[in-house]
């Protein structure tokens, strides 16, 4: 998640939270960020105007005046659900920190009989989720894809064996119940796929990500297609 999307973010979450507000640790956690990256986008937010108060007192933390409100946003309760039950069976999937705050944000708008039908639904709806764990650098690993920027990651190979690679980040998929990073290896110099959940580490670099041709990472299977 980029900083304007996290502030947005934020200051989403402030307005579902209302008169009790939210702490910046509690919102570092939900975005995975430290405290002070919070305190410095609630600044930045107060400066472009965003009606941010902090509160004092044990439990203190930041609120949103209750005049900052969004429009409405007509969603059936099934299709409320729909959304919800892809984000639970895929919790360990890219991006899925900004599904959370966009599923969150589309609950909120809902109307009143609309949220109370698509939460009785949901009851009757059940989700295992996978048993990967998000990564933690998943946030790092995003926005290298997102920027497109060069990213320096550790990885750890089905052998055991650790390697620490800067590699050119193509595309996202998901096969075989697994996401990978497809992305060009500089050491290697040659495509490769980086299993999501053997990514240990990964730093950011502020080089670009030269284009490749998909077609170099091999045939995609037939049925395989870009998220629409």
């Amino acid at each position: 998640m980029n900083r304007t999307d996290r502030m947005h973010a934020v200051s989403e979450e402030l307005r579902r939270a209302g008169p009790r507000g939210r702490t910046a640790r509690r919102l570092a956690d939900w975005l995975e960020v430290s405290p002070r990256t919070i305190k410095r986008d609630v600044a930045a937010l107060q400066q472009a105007g965003v009606p941010i108060w902090a509160s004092a007192g044990p439990g203190g933390g930041y609120v949103l005046d209750a005049t900052a409100t969004l429009p409405p946003v007509n969603l059936t309760p099934s299709q409320a659900v729909a959304m919800a039950v892809a984000l639970a069976g895929s919790p360990d999937a890219p991006f899925a920190v900004d599904a959370r705050a966009a599923l969150e944000k589309i609950l909120d708008v809902l109307g009143p009989g609309v949220r109370a039908d698509a939460e009785r639904l949901g009851g009757r709806v059940w989700v295992r989720g996978p048993e990967h764990e998000r990564l933690p650098a998943a946030a790092v690993v995003e926005q290298a894809v997102l920027r497109r920027r060069v990213v320096a990651i550790r990885y750890r190979s089905g052998s055991g064996e650790v390697s620490r690679r800067r590699v050119e980040p193509v595309f996202l998929a998901r096969t075989g119940g697994r996401w990978y990073l497809a992305a060009w290896c500089q050491e290697r110099q040659a495509p490769r796929w980086f299993r999501w959940d053997r990514i240990e580490a990964a730093d950011l670099t502020t080089e670009p990500a030269p284009e490749h041709d998909p077609a170099v990472f091999g045939t995609p299977p037939q049925d395989a297609r870009p998220v629409r």
